[in-house]
């Protein structure tokens, strides 16, 4: 095992993360049960045992939690921040629901740390996607054939800084620039939606095809718990880069989770793109 031992819960929204931690659950034996969120967790969770249950019920998320005799649990995949308003608690939801929306009131770091809390003071062990899948985070430099250029390491580097400082204000976690100009900066739309903004610029703001330019930079916010929130990309990630006239895509060495490591350097290959990995201060 890479990560602890014992039975998983897997608290499971949208995404391919949640997929990536149920086969390698699945690969090494680690018996699992995936709680999957209402409205956000994919239909092909379904495979793996589990039940779907709607984000304030708490109680019973717990309940069935401790039926199945999980003895940790690990948040992964997309969700929206819910209208609390429009949420239908159960009799615990009700109890902890006040403090969680106080908590969304100071930012999303805030919000995770308090819904963190909630399942540590039950007894459960809080573990992190990349402990999981066996620390397949980004490497220091290229991770494939191509690297970047003097002049896109310049784009790479100011990508990074400005998602870094985004990600102080809790605003998000990536950041586009092309030439020196800041063409994005993700906030809850996720880096899919950004990246597709990006695409529809005028042509004379960022790359093609046929003349790359630019990249995507993805890093952690300072303040926030990478149990839960580390960043990720996929194939797909590389491939909407691609899409948006990108030359690359870069991240801190050891702070992006990579989804099928392989499936990321084939396409980034493929399609001539950097993926480089900056090394931790």
């Amino acid at each position: 095992m890479t990560g602890a031992s014992g039975k998983l819960g897997l608290i499971a929204g949208g995404g391919e993360l949640p997929h990536a931690i149920a086969r390698r659950c699945e690969a090494e034996g680690r018996p699992l049960y995936i709680v999957r969120l209402d409205g956000f967790a994919d239909v092909h969770l379904e495979r793996w045992p589990g039940a779907t249950f709607g984000m304030a019920e708490i109680g019973g998320i717990l309940k069935a939690l401790k039926q199945q005799g999980c003895v940790a649990v690990c948040l992964a995949g997309t969700v929206s921040r819910p209208d609390f308003k429009r949420l239908k608690p159960d009799l615990k939801g009700a109890s902890v629901l006040p403090g969680i929306i106080a908590a969304a009131t100071k930012g999303d770091d805030a919000l995770l740390r308090k819904i963190l809390s909630v399942f540590e003071a039950e007894g459960y062990g809080v573990e992190g996607a990349d402990d999981i899948l066996g620390g397949e985070t980004l490497p220091d430099g290229a991770l494939g054939r191509v690297a970047p250029t003097p002049a896109q390491m310049l784009d790479l580097k100011k990508a990074l800084h400005i998602a870094e400082k985004a990600g102080e204000l809790d605003i998000g976690q990536g950041a586009v620039v092309c030439d020196g100009l800041v063409l994005a900066v993700e906030a809850q739309e996720g880096t899919d939606a950004m990246l597709a903004r990006v695409a529809g610029l005028p042509a004379d703001l960022r790359g093609s095809g046929a003349d790359r330019k630019g990249a995507l930079g993805k890093a952690p916010k300072p303040i926030q718990d990478l149990r839960v929130d580390m960043p990720v990309i996929g194939a797909r990630t590389v491939e909407m880069a691609a899409a948006a006239g990108l030359a690359g895509i870069a991240g801190i060495e050891g702070r992006l989770i990579l989804i099928d490591r392989q499936s990321i350097i084939d396409a980034a290959n493929r399609l001539g793109l950097f993926v480089w990995g900056e090394p931790r201060p």
